[in-house]
């Protein structure tokens, strides 16, 4: 099976990034944002913004 990585359009809080890693990994999406939480705190916030920023340009909405 060929799983592709979408944004999610009914887990979002902002773009719905994590909702989309946790729909493609079988997780809680509320893990995935807690765990985005704490490597934007350990990066200063620098490093998960513009993580952040860079998946909602990449990553593509299912249409």
């Amino acid at each position: 099976m060929n799983k592709k990585l979408y944004l999610s359009s009914e887990d979002k809080k902002i773009c719905g990034v994590c909702g989309g890693i946790g729909e493609y990994l079988n997780v809680d999406s509320t893990i995935i944002r807690l765990a985005w939480v704490m490597f934007s705190l350990f990066t200063a916030m620098f490093g998960g913004i513009i993580a952040y920023i860079i998946a909602c340009i990449i990553i593509p909405e299912r249409y």
